[in-house]
């Protein structure tokens, strides 16, 4: 048997669309940032301005290397702002970008979620490494 790989899928036709993904202003606790990370059963939020555009993101490792590296009380990091502690400048693709091109990025940068951006920086959704998978592999013959 052998699986044919679906190579004209794009990001936009598989991305969580911008209301399903993890997001929070960068005045958020780092508490309740972990809380919607929690709630939304992803390892990563999304940091935006007022105008949707992406500020940053942490995900569950960036949250692991925090506090390791941090030195003061866990309940005064849990309360700093999610901004202090946010990647400025992650690793984004747009809606046109071939969705097996993303997932050769999340392959090399051992990813598992990719902000969407437009040529602004808004964010419009995220993808998600599952996801991008079952739909490449789906409806083989």
């Amino acid at each position: 048997m052998s699986i044919q790989i679906k190579k004209d899928i794009t990001v936009s036709d598989v991305m969580m669309g911008v209301s399903e993904t993890p997001k929070t202003c960068n005045q958020t606790f780092l508490k309740e940032a972990i809380d919607i990370m929690d709630q939304n059963r992803l390892g990563i939020i999304c940091v935006v301005d007022s105008s949707g555009k992406l500020e940053g993101i942490i995900t569950d490792g960036d949250i692991r290397r925090i506090l390791t590296r941090v030195q003061k009380p866990f309940a005064a990091v849990l309360s700093d702002d999610v901004n202090a502690y946010a990647i400025k400048n992650p690793i984004t693709v747009n809606l046109d970008t071939l969705l097996t091109d993303a997932i050769d990025i999340m392959g090399q940068r051992k990813i598992w979620d990719l902000p969407v951006l437009d040529s602004s920086g808004k964010l419009l959704g995220l993808l998600h490494l599952h996801r991008a998978i079952e739909a490449l592999l789906s409806n083989n013959a």
